[in-house]
């Protein structure tokens, strides 16, 4: 018993790894982990004398030969721990990790990641370029197996199959972190890895903190030489190295790799090495301390002892050993924690830098019978000795096939066994055996053993959505693809396979360096006897064998068979009979029997068959052909065809007249895409089709084709027969046969055919080849390329290439044969015999019906009856129904558009002007404007604006012009230019015209808010699932189910029978809390029980009624409210009730609780639901007074939740109820508001914009409590105000800003306070307004809105201030400046009187002051005042009247500069101060303002005058009654008059010539529009106008100016455009998204040179700061325009810029790899350039030198470097370089050019004698040169 307690320990053995799991490590990792999880025992080393040495059983011998076998325990991987040092070899190089064999047997792994750190740096960079870099070596160049690595165990995991695995490091930073620079020290022997290749030497990576380590050249010669083949060191090499020198206390250190010094390097004392930093494979010198049974304990560096295993004696000296004998041992590993040192004493290891040299043993997988046992370890296992002598080991869990049968007894030494070799060790030198049986049996040890094609078992280990698992040897699996599970494809295979099941396996394919095993369990496969095929030289033609159909296409089936050879059955060697469509025929994955026809080996490609030679149908057939032979037709004749049946894809016809089978696809029955399937549709059995040409003919199959443009090519022998006669240039008609990623095969009437690629496809870019091309349509293809070997062509489709001639002729011939068309579809349906489709036939478009409304759709569309047939469907769209209410039965007259001949319906419109139709005389040729009807595929129908009449006009002017961009393609309601071609409509019903340039369209009218229904209407998709399932609730029933998910409104609820229904937020709670989200109180999965109130078809999102019949289809609407599941539940209002009457049930101001469903940004409004069926929306202005909720209402708002809200009012939306969050929304006077500015007026005011399109206007004078020099300058378009509304008089709302009305309870201080009557003004009071305008005998103020006028003084005197104005009056008026007086009381009475001014309506409403002007000084009596003052107003007013708006065209200071004045009572106020109320007025004339000599700019209001102006007696004036006023005007002469004319033309010319002046800056957008229709080419213009908008962050209008500009320049102003498009890039950068970005920038690139277009996008993105992208860019660019110099010296510079050096040289390198050589010299110049602008001068020095030492003879290369020397180098630089250069044998030109050059420097840089001498140097040249030409 205790015996049996020693093999298997309790506790240790319980962890036997399970067999299923193992797979996916070799056997190997298995051997090794056995060790370490079965036996926890130590290996004792046996010598012969062992067991005859115990006899004695004494405690203590135990005891002690016990404490001794712990004491020499071998490594397991329990014993191992992280930051464990240990010595390893290199077993197995993977490309992304390494296998490292460990001592005792263990197995580790490195990650590729874990060789050192400038290795991974590298990595990063290769993945982040995503192509391979040149000086990167991959694992397997790096290391080879044998190598010995230093490691360091960095983790210990668990694999998923539950087996340890053991992860290493070999960076240096890991190995060698225990040593610190000061512990460094000569002739230590170190690991590291190149980490960078210097200008003598290697930069090495030996993980020492604070340590360079170098490497000099002519120390790693030798190795180079030896080791590495004679190539330079790359990065990631691994080294060992001794250290020659130590400087600086650790900090640089000089290494060493000769091979004589690592060789022969021992660990000494003085290298003072201590246990803490003791590294693996030092060799040290040691002594035997001790010699056990199991192994030895040594001494070494005076103060440490080691131990040494059995396994790593010296295999020669075992048994030998004595104590004190002098060793030399290597060590193996270091315990950080037990410090326990472990040594080797075989020879290998004494040798450091020497590969392990045996890495395996020859008879791997060998089955050795009578293997003598050696000796026997109770924990560990048993050595073997075989026949060669030497040692084998087997671990104790190989030993037997399960514990139970274990009998120690069996190994005693002598006894034999039969084992097998599994595995070798080579760190240990041993080969590892197995006793199991099932190993000795199995027929498979590795994947090397398994063969394509071979016959497998294995056990079923797993089945997988990738296929199933199965297990074929100890260490191997392998994996059937779902598509092998059977002979068919298998839904269930876990029905059929079970895990454990056994199954027989055919190997598919098998590659042993990857451990890839893939079988197939097809029951053919594997029960085939016929040869299998494994390579491409096995199939010899004829052979017959099983293979497996992996795809199908319409060329054919290719079919695979063992080893992934594969070949190709053509679509006419798929059956005898002809296979129109393979893909209905074959399916993958079908296993078939096929004849080899021929085979390639070298070049890998087979042709096969399906037709067998055994088979006995074609022997008959060539006896049916002979009798077709005399009657064949051939390839390229035309034909008369008789339409025998229909099939999906086209007509089974008989050529006519020997009835030849054959076959017509439907998209050859027409040259347009869109009349194939019509004509197919309508086309009989019977009916005869002329003039038809035969394409192809194979296998007695006959392919036709009646496109007419085919037709007509064949017919003018245009068509090239054989390949020999098509060369580059030639324009051929043909049709697309197929549509790859790639590009679009074409073929020709004659059967050739050639690829289009997508680069070549389209003038436009190409994203996908399918949305430019459909298979079978006709195309126009220029030949660009032929390859007369390979018999292949390349094809151009782009417009530009293909012309057809004038494209209006090209359009109107598409347009009138596709017409053509469809009158011979209505002449075919005219032979029905259906009423209906007769009737439709005779339709046509233009005709007149009068129709009754049947029913309006929810789309907006309606539906007629009454037609000239009962059934026919006629439907006027949403948009014809020209915005009229219709209410069924109502009569109509309608105007038919268009009749589809598929769907047989009619469409019409109610649109006036059609159905009104003009007559009208049209000419031909005459262009019209039109507006877009109706749209077909390939034509569209407009009507011409000034009659109505309906044209066609075909929407492409080329057969390959089939694509549109959305912003090209055309729509309903869109103006478009037409020119005529007919003027009659014909049989057509049309008039046939030619659309005009594009740039002449005009876009449709948007839809107004009110129109809109549902447009945002989101559909929640776990609502779409399962829809279709019926059901049998009703209204009223109690339902239970569980919660599926929860959306913020509603909660989806899945029913019983999976039914699923929807719980609206306002059916949960009875009473909802504001602010809480009700779905929340629900969770997922929870059981709910809820009553059904209504279901809602998912077609029109109405609640049905239960008598509906759809409603079994409805997804039912519950209700969890207590109230409801009580009992008295209601039912939603399911009677077809339009959205509009369920909405009246709510009354303005009555409150309602919605709940939030999502803010719309665009529409600035929030959207709420009511109820299920009751939506509303809030918008942004009346969710809250506060600016802080309105600027983010996202922060605010929270989806889901609960809002108390007012509804607002009738005047809401259509569908939607109009909701406030701030009570009622009513502007009446006294209310505050929120409003949006729309429109700033200088020296005027605001006008404010409120919720349905209320406006409103704030004056200046109501901005703020205290007036300021700008009043306006804070308010921008779109802004938000808070607004006081101080009258609603007139349907005109007045508004006031001033906080103290807003905002009352802040009592801030009012500075200016309001003046709104008369009586708001005292005399004496202190008052601030704005200059309204200056008159000649006077200034005229404003100090409120109206239109009063006060007496005001600012003489000093009154002001105690300096005059305002200059002394002397008689001048012209010196301009207002801002100047501030104050008033005071003043008592001088003649001063008084002459300042006398009485309150007189003025047509402003201007306060008004007069200056004192000499002609007017006349003294007046007192009495006489009241008759004075009316003479005053007869010599004086009519030249004080003001302009209604005046508009300044000087700077805004100058009239609204704020002016403090004295206001003076008059004497009569009482008589005269009647203001009447202000009239409506629609803009009256008004006198136009003076205009002075001294040039003072009046404001005038451009939209304030009035063309003619009439006299001023009709002015706006004699709308007042006032007598004064009258009584001028009468006295008013006939010269006066004429006078006031003269001045209001002469004011129109002024500002004519003002609109004219060129200097004058555009203000407004109409200035703008005014500036580009005249100068429309001009970017300048139309970038300064997105600015504009910009300016007002009008984001939108800037981009639709910039679409505008696209549009209107010429396309011939490339430049121009470009400069937009690049504008529009920088729009798009700043303001947009980076989609919007990339949208704007790949159209742009379509139409521009795509270069430009990516280098400036490349500048942005720089300019931007987005670094990352612009690298990104610059990539996509160098794989796009490789060959383009300027690109790389770009993405050099921006390298350069951006500080990364090492980048750009690398760049450098690529750019004169990629560029073809005559650019290197220019591209390394420009280079050296930006080296001395922004990188290294010296480095730029170099590459200068460098190029002419090359190159002397370049003048331009060293005029460069001169240049740059000047600028960035010394002066003695400058002048070496110059006397370099002038001894240079150019010819004379040049060097006079460098003289000149020289002499021009020395002048401004050196002295009098340094001029003299590069003279002199001149002068020896010019007489050298003059003797050698008289020699």
């Amino acid at each position: 018993m205790a015996n049996l307690e020693e093999s298997f320990p309790r506790g240790g053995t319980r962890k036997i790894h399970k067999p299923e799991k193992a797979f996916q490590q070799s056997v190997e990792q298995d051997n090794l982990f056995d060790i370490s999880t079965e036996e926890g025992s130590t290996k004792r080393k046996k010598s012969q004398k062992g067991p005859a040495k115990t006899k004695k059983l004494k405690i203590e011998k135990r005891e002690s030969i016990k404490s001794a076998r712990e004491k020499f325990e071998i490594l397991s991987v329990e014993s191992l721990c992280e930051g464990m040092r240990i010595l390893g070899c290199v077993k197995e190089v993977n490309e992304l990790e390494l296998v490292i064999s460990l001592p005792n047997g263990l197995k580790g792994f490195v990650q590729v990641t874990e060789i050192c750190d400038a290795y991974t740096k590298k990595l990063n960079e290769q993945v982040t370029q995503e192509q391979p870099l040149k000086d990167l070596l991959h694992l397997p160049e790096l290391f080879s197996p044998g190598m010995l690595v230093r490691c360091v165990v960095s983790s210990l995991g668990i694999t998923d199959r539950g087996k340890k695995s053991v992860k290493l490091s070999l960076n240096p930073k890991n190995v060698n972190r225990v040593l610190s620079a000061e512990a460094l020290k000569p002739g230590m022997l170190l690991t590291g890895t190149v980490s960078s290749l210097e200008d003598h030497g290697y930069l090495v990576d030996i993980g020492v903190d604070g340590t360079r380590a170098f490497l000099p050249l002519l120390k790693a010669q030798e190795y180079i030489r030896q080791k590495n083949k004679g190539a330079k060191l790359k990065v990631g090499q691994y080294l060992n190295c001794i250290v020659e020198k130590v400087k600086g206390n650790g900090g640089v250190v000089s290494l060493s790799t000769g091979h004589s010094e690592v060789s022969t390097a021992i660990a000494t004392e003085d290298q003072s090495w201590n246990l803490n930093n003791l590294l693996p494979g030092l060799v040290v010198k040691a002594q035997v301390q001790k010699v056990t049974p199991f192994g030895l304990t040594l001494n070494f560096l005076t103060f440490f002892t080691g131990v040494v295993d059995f396994m790593h004696l010296d295999p020669k000296k075992a048994g030998t050993y004595f104590s004190n004998q002098a060793v030399r041992a290597c060590i193996l590993c270091i315990h950080p924690r037990t410090r326990v040192v472990r040594l080797s004493l075989r020879p290998i290891f004494l040798q450091p830098g020497r590969p392990l040299t045996r890495l395996s043993c020859q008879n791997f997988g060998a089955v050795l019978d009578d293997v003598p046992v050696q000796g026997f370890f109770k924990k560990a296992g048993a050595t073997f000795r075989l026949k060669d002598g030497v040692l084998a080991y087997a671990r104790l869990s190989h030993l037997s096939d399960s514990k139970n049968v274990f009998n120690p007894e069996a190994f005693k030494p002598g006894n034999t066994h039969k084992c097998r070799i599994i595995d070798y060790s080579q760190m240990d030198e041993l080969a590892l055996l197995s006793l199991r049986t099932s190993i000795i049996e199995a027929p498979y040890l590795r994947y090397h053993d398994i063969q394509p094609g071979a016959v497998v078992k294995g056990t079923v280990l797993t089945i997988k959505s990738y296929g199933m698992l199965v297990k074929v040897g100890e260490q191997m699996r392998g994996l059937v693809p779902p598509m092998h599970l059977a002979d068919i494809l298998m839904k269930n295979p876990e029905k059929k396979y079970h895990i454990g099941d056994e199954v027989k396996c055919r190997v598919l394919l098998c590659d042993p360096e990857a451990k890839k095993l893939m079988m197939t369990l097809k029951k053919t496969l594997i029960e085939s006897k016929l040869p299998v095929i494994t390579c491409y030289a096995d199939a010899k033609p004829g052979l017959q064998t099983h293979g497996f159909i992996i795809r199908v296409k319409d060329y054919g089936c290719i079919v695979k068979f063992y080893n992934n050879v594969q070949g190709l059955v053509p679509k006419h060697e798929l059956s005898t009979e002809y296979i129109p469509d393979p893909e209905r025929v074959f399916y993958t994955g079908q296993v078939v029997k096929v004849a080899v026809l021929n085979c390639e080996p070298s070049k890998e490609r087979m042709l096969l068959s399906f037709k067998l030679s055994s088979d006995p149908e074609p022997k008959k057939e060539p006896a049916g052909h002979s009798q077709k032979k005399g009657k064949a037709i051939n390839i390229g004749q035309l034909v008369d065809v008789k339409v025998l049946e229909k099939t999906k894809d086209g007509l089974e016809v008989a050529v006519l007249p020997h009835n030849i089978r054959a076959f017509l696809p439907t998209s050859h029955l027409s040259d347009h895409v869109a009349n194939g399937p019509l004509l197919h549709h309508w086309l009989q059995a019977g009916d005869i089709l002329h003039r038809v040409l035969c394409l192809s003919q194979s296998e007695g199959h006959v392919l036709l084709c009646r496109k007419p443009a085919l037709v007509s090519t064949v017919e003018g022998g245009q068509d090239p027969k054989n390949f020999s006669e098509i060369h580059p240039g030639m324009l051929l008609i043909g049709f697309v046969k197929s549509i790859k990623d790639y590009g679009v095969f074409i073929q020709f009437p004659s059967g050739l055919s050639g690829l289009a690629p997508k680069a070549i496809m389209s003038d436009k870019f190409v994203t996908s080849t399918s949305d430019h091309f459909v298979e079978g349509q006709t195309v126009a293809a220029k030949v660009t390329n032929v390859d007369e070997e390979k018999q292949r062509m390349l094809l151009s489709l782009r417009l530009s290439d293909c012309g057809l001639g004038d494209l209006a002729t090209t359009s109107l011939l598409l347009l009138s044969q596709c017409l053509e068309e469809l009158q011979g579809v209505r002449s075919l349906m005219s032979n029905r015999d259906s009423v209906l489709i007769q009737t439709l036939a005779e339709m046509t478009p233009g005709m007149f019906l009068d129709l009754v409304v049947q029913e309006v759709l929810e789309d907006g569309s309606v539906v007629f009856s009454g037609g000239p047939v009962p059934d026919l469907v006629l439907r006027a769209s949403r948009y014809h129904r020209a915005g009229q209410e219709v209410e069924s039965g109502q009569k109509k007259k309608v105007v038919i558009l268009n009749v589809d001949l598929l769907k047989l319906e009619v469409h019409v419109s109610l649109h006036q002007d059609l159905v009104n139709r003009k007559a009208k005389k049209l000419r031909k040729g005459s262009e019209h404007q039109a507006i877009v009807q109706h749209l077909e595929k390939s034509f569209a129908i407009a009507s011409l604006v000034e009659t109505g009449h309906l044209a066609a006009f075909s929407l492409s002017s080329h057969l390959n012009d089939t694509f549109r961009f959305d912003s090209e393609k055309l729509q309903v309601g869109q103006g478009v230019s037409l020119t005529l071609k007919t003027t009659e409509p014909g049989v057509t019903g049309l008039l046939l015209a030619v659309e005009g340039p594009a740039a002449k369209r005009t876009m449709r009218p948007t839809r107004k808010d009110s129109e809109t229904v549902d447009e945002d209407e989101e559909v929640d998709p776990a609502l779409t699932v399962g829809t279709i399932k019926k059901h049998t609730l009703s209204i009223g029933d109690m339902v239970t189910g569980t919660v599926k998910s929860i959306k913020p409104t509603h909660v989806v609820v899945t029913l019983e029978d999976g039914i699923i229904g929807c719980i609206h937020a306002s059916h949960i709670l009875d009473d909802v809390p504001e602010g809480t989200s009700p779905t929340t109180k629900l969770k997922v999965g929870k059981t709910v029980t809820a009553r059904v109130i209504g279901g809602r078809d998912m077609k029109t999102f109405k609640y049905l009624p239960i008598s509906h019949p759809r409603f079994v289809r409805t997804i039912p609407e519950l209700s969890v409210r207590p109230s409801e599941l009580e009992d008295g539940h209601t039912a939603l209002n399911t009677h077809s009730v339009s959205p509009m009457e369920k909405i009246k049930q709510y009354q303005a101001g009555q409150t309602v609780t919605c709940f939030l469903k999502k803010y719309n940004v665009v529409k600035k409004w929030l959207e709420v639901e009511i109820a299920p069926d009751i939506r509303g929306r809030i918008p942004l202005l009346l969710t809250s007074l506060s600016f802080k909720v309105l600027k983010h209402p996202d922060k605010k708002f929270r989806v889901g939740q609960a809002l108390r809200a007012t509804v607002v009012g009738p005047d809401s939306s259509k569908a939607f109820l109009c909701l406030s969050l701030i009570g009622p929304h009513k502007l009446e006077e006294g209310e505050v508001a929120m409003g949006r500015v729309v429109k700033v007026t200088p020296n005027e005011g605001l006008t404010v914009s409120f919720p349905f399109g209320k406006i409103g206007t704030a004056s200046i004078f109501h901005m703020s409590d205290s007036y300021s020099e700008t009043p306006l300058e804070d308010f921008v378009p779109q802004k938000v105000v808070r607004c006081y509304i101080l009258s609603t008089a007139d349907n005109v709302l007045t508004l006031s800003l001033r906080s103290s009305r807003t905002n009352p309870e802040t009592k801030s201080k009012v500075e200016d306070p309001e003046i709104n009557s008369i009586q708001d003004i005292k005399e004496g009071q202190l008052l601030r307004g704005y200059v309204g305008s200056i008159q000649p005998h006077g200034v005229f103020f404003r100090l409120n809105h109206q239109k009063n006028l006060v007496e005001l003084s600012f003489l000093p005197g009154d002001t105690g201030k300096p005059d305002v104005l200059s002394a002397s009056l008689e001048g012209p008026l010196p301009k207002q400046e801002e100047r501030k007086t104050e008033a005071e009381e003043r008592d001088q009475k003649g001063e008084k009187k002459n300042q006398k001014r009485n309150e007189k309506k003025n047509q402003k409403g201007q306060e008004e002051v007069e200056l004192p002007s000499k002609e007017k000084q006349q003294p007046q009596k007192p009495q006489a005042q009241k008759r004075g003052r009316r003479e005053r107003w007869e010599s004086g007013s009519e030249q004080e009247r003001v302009s209604k708006k005046p508009k300044k065209a000087g700077s805004s200071e100058e009239d609204d500069s704020l002016v403090d004045v004295y206001y003076r009572e008059g004497k009569e106020e009482a008589e005269e101060t009647n203001v009447l109320p202000k009239e409506k007025q629609t803009k009256p004339a008004e006198a136009p303002r003076l205009q002075l000599s001294s040039g003072f700019a009046w404001n005038a209001r451009l939209d304030s005058l009035t063309p003619a102006l009439p006299p001023l007696a009709e002015s706006s004036d004699s709308e007042e009654d006032e007598k004064p006023h009258q009584a001028t005007q009468k006295k008013k002469s006939k010269k006066e008059r004429e006078l006031e004319k003269q001045k209001a033309e002469k004011e129109l010319s002024r500002i004519e010539e003002a609109l004219m002046d060129p200097g004058r800056q555009p203000e407004s957008a109409d200035d703008f529009d005014r500036l580009v229709l005249s100068s429309p080419n001009s970017s300048i213009l139309w970038l300064q106008y997105m600015a504009f908008h910009l300016q007002a962050t009008e984001i939108e209008k800037a981009r639709a100016v910039a679409e505008r500009a696209l549009k209107t320049i010429s396309f011939r102003e490339e430049q121009e455009k470009l400069n937009v498009w690049v504008a529009l890039l920088n729009l798009e950068n700043m303001y947009g998204s980076q989609e919007s970005l990339t949208k704007v920038f790949e159209r742009a690139v379509q139409y521009n040179e795509p270069l430009k277009v990516f280098l400036h996008l490349a500048d942005i993105y720089t300019k931007s700061e987005k670094f990352q992208e612009a690298g990104e860019l610059y990539n996509r660019m160098l794989k796009r325009f490789r060959q383009e110099k300027a690109v790389w010296i770009k993405y050099g510079a921006f390298l350069l810029r951006r500080s990364q050096a090492g980048a750009s040289h690398r760049v450098l390198q690529r750019a004169l790899e990629c560029l073809p050589s005559k650019e290197h010299v220019d591209v390394i110049a420009k280079f050296a350039q930006l080296e001395f602008q922004l990188g290294d001068a010296e480095r730029a020095k170099a590459i200068f030198e460098n190029t002419l030492s090359t190159y002397p003879k370049r003048t331009d290369v060293w005029s460069v470097y001169i240049d740059m020397t000047i600028k960035h180098g010394s002066q003695k630089d400058v002048r070496d370089i110059f006397e370099r250069v002038i001894h240079l044998s150019l010819a004379p030109k040049r060097m006079k050019f460098f003289f000149k050059r020289y002499l021009d420097y020395e002048k401004q840089h050196g002295t009098e004698k340094d001029v003299q001498a590069v003279k002199a140097k001149a002068l020896e040249y010019v007489e050298a040169k003059s003797s050698v030409l008289e020699d």
